[in-house]
């Protein structure tokens, strides 16, 4: 398998509702992950409806931690995605960080845009870029936008799109637990079994390294969903809508500490997760 990507950052996806006034579990480890010397912080609330409420939240907590500035960026149309001094903030960044909201609204608006581009040049670079909810389904070249979770293990329930091209073989969901979401990406992997369905519980996360190691945290769970050996699915001979059949899909559910290599499809536990960090470090 391809790897997932080749830059020298660190992806966070989070499932959304992380904590932003207590403990800062999750944002502190996103924190922490930041290059040595560049403690400035960019959040961008494009995917938001409401980012004068959700920002300063963000801002008291990354100031908390320890960054010497955080800029907040509402971007709420391409013309702001272009501006060079949006750019700017961008690129003296070392953690980037994308709230939640709508990611048709994150694609739309920051989709082959100058803010994009110095964005996955940071990552480059080594910056973190996170992302809660809507930020953290956005960041795979292929996102959910839409379908339905009580019933969406019939085909075409979940529509899919174009997302921010930040990893690829990863499928990202959200609330997953809290919203019933186990259908969709079973749906997804029985149409895409290459792909890795990675289901964010609230409150939880996973860094994906850059050699193909998810490793969790957060005091919630992240749910994996894993088609690539599927025995069988009737989808291909289904009309739409039909109901969908799958063999051997295959499901794990980790744990801060706990961690997934992706390219031998390989659960590790955390002694395994520590060494083979340390190793690849």
């Amino acid at each position: 398998m391809y790897p997932l990507y080749s830059a020298s950052g660190n992806l966070v996806a989070i499932g959304g509702a992380e904590d932003r006034k207590s403990d800062l579990d999750i944002l502190k480890q996103v924190f922490a992950l930041a290059p040595e010397g560049h403690d400035e912080v960019a959040v961008i609330a494009t995917a938001s409806g409401i980012p004068d409420e959700v920002l300063p939240d963000y801002e008291a907590a990354f100031s908390r931690l320890g960054a010497s500035r955080v800029h907040l960026l509402g971007i709420r149309d391409r013309k702001q995605a272009a501006e060079d001094d949006t750019v700017r903030l961008i690129e003296q960044s070392g953690v980037i960080f994308f709230t939640g909201g709508d990611q048709l609204r994150l694609t739309n608006i920051l989709g082959g845009s100058p803010v994009l581009a110095a964005i996955r040049e940071r990552l480059d670079n080594g910056a973190v870029v996170a992302g809660t909810s809507a930020g953290a389904a956005a960041m795979p070249g292929t996102m959910i936008y839409n379908g339905a979770a009580a019933d969406a293990l019939r085909k075409g329930a979940v529509n899919m799109t174009f997302g921010l091209g930040l990893v690829d073989g990863l499928i990202i969901d959200s609330h997953f637990l809290e919203r019933g979401r186990f259908t969709r990406l079973m749906e997804v992997g029985a149409s895409n079994p290459e792909h890795l369905g990675v289901g964010l519980g609230e409150d939880a996360g996973v860094i994906i390294h850059p050699h193909g190691i998810l490793e969790a945290i957060g005091p919630g769970h992240v749910i994996l969903i894993d088609s690539r050996d599927l025995a069988s699915s009737n989808i291909a001979d289904l009309s739409m809508g039909a109901p969908v059949a799958v063999e051997h899909m295959i499901l794990h559910a980790m744990v801060s500490g706990h961690g997934f290599d992706v390219e031998a499809r390989r659960y590790l536990v955390p002694h395994e997760l520590a060494a083979i960090l340390a190793e690849r470090r």
